[in-house]
């Protein structure tokens, strides 16, 4: 069957959307979607730990988010807001600029004492290259920047979202969102995950405008993502084969794991820029069972996770979900896919 975008659209109360996250992590609620049986049931996400058995490997997303969102002025004091998209070579950064037809190319737009951006070019695909300038740009950019918050959250961030919207695994800086299925795991919850003889493994997917990027056409096959720097360590690899020969199951903690793993067994490269698409009917050749959260109507995740289960399987759960008043999107509640 050939489906369009708005057979991937869902009723959603906006009460719903959370706002600030659960604490502590693990006390969020967990959907478990059997796709075998065509069952749901509802659980805790420290529960988690019931469906893991020795010899499956968790493999989880360890990329940090940078405090991506710069507010700043140009010389005459208007407003200028830039959202850092990913480093492109030591001070030059992709960027989002609001208003960004404002900005002349030459201009500097002023974040704080010691610290300026320079627009160096506008790009066709709606993205600026941005040149920082100051001494510590690393520095600079963690005093001045804020967290780069979905905007379905309809909040500034506060201070305490630097450490709530971070994984506690999170280890390499260069995210501008959250990958947000590994925010539910505290450090106890993994040691009592490896304990059950389970490995626990890493990779790295910088999550940029590729992940949150709307799909605008209704045939979404013509939407093209927005490339993202990943790595695969050669450990995690060994790991995932030593699973498959015993028969075990591969977890993917999101859909950034989903997409690495899967950009890996179509191309065997360890290591490079991921634009891989995922929508029904693709076919799956590495991971088995699924954690993450709950997405956005019409979002090329929604379609990620009806490929994984199946649409009429997702848009059940999601009104499910509704009816017993989950908590949605980056800070809310998780799904497991089994």
């Amino acid at each position: 069957m050939k489906y369009t975008l708005s057979d991937f659209d869902y009723r959603l109360p906006k009460e719903l959307i959370a706002r600030y996250p659960i604490e502590p992590r693990d006390s969020c609620r967990l959907m478990v979607l059997d796709r075998k049986k065509g069952s749901i049931e509802h659980k805790t996400f420290r529960d988690i730990v019931q469906y893991l058995q020795e010899g499956d490997t968790l493999v989880l997303n360890d990329t940090k988010v940078i405090p991506a969102r710069l507010k700043g002025r140009k010389e005459t004091g208007a407003k200028v807001e830039v959202f850092l998209l990913r480093q492109v070579d030591k001070d030059l950064w992709e960027a989002l600029v609001k208003n960004l037809k404002r900005l002349k190319e030459g201009q500097e737009v002023i974040f704080g004492k010691g610290f300026k951006g320079e627009l160096v070019e506008k790009r066709e695909n709606g993205t600026a290259l941005i040149r920082l300038k100051g001494n510590d740009i690393q520095a600079l950019i963690e005093k001045y920047g804020q967290v780069p918050l979905p905007p379905y959250i309809e909040r500034e961030s506060e201070e305490k979202d630097r450490e709530e919207y971070q994984t506690v695994f999170a280890r390499k800086e260069g995210a501008v969102a959250s990958p947000t299925a590994g925010l539910h795991f505290t450090r106890r919850l993994l040691e009592e995950i490896r304990e059950k003889g389970v490995n626990v493994e890493f990779i790295t997917l910088h999550v940029g405008l590729g992940t949150f990027k709307p799909v605008s056409e209704e045939d979404f096959t013509k939407h093209r993502i927005h490339e993202e720097y990943y790595h695969i360590p050669e450990k995690t690899v060994r790991a995932i084969q030593q699973t498959k020969e015993k028969g075990k199951r591969v977890f993917a903690v999101g859909t950034t794991v989903v997409r690495t793993l899967e950009t890996y067994a179509i191309t065997g490269e360890r290591e490079g820029f991921s634009s891989l698409f995922i929508y029904p009917p693709f076919r799956f050749q590495v991971v088995d069972s699924l954690i993450t959260n709950f997405h956005l109507p019409k979002s090329t995740l929604l379609l990620l996770v009806s490929a994984f289960a199946s649409r009429d399987m997702i848009l059940e759960a999601y009104r499910t979900a509704v009816r017993e008043r989950y908590r949605f999107f980056s800070y809310g509640d998780a799904m497991l896919i089994i």
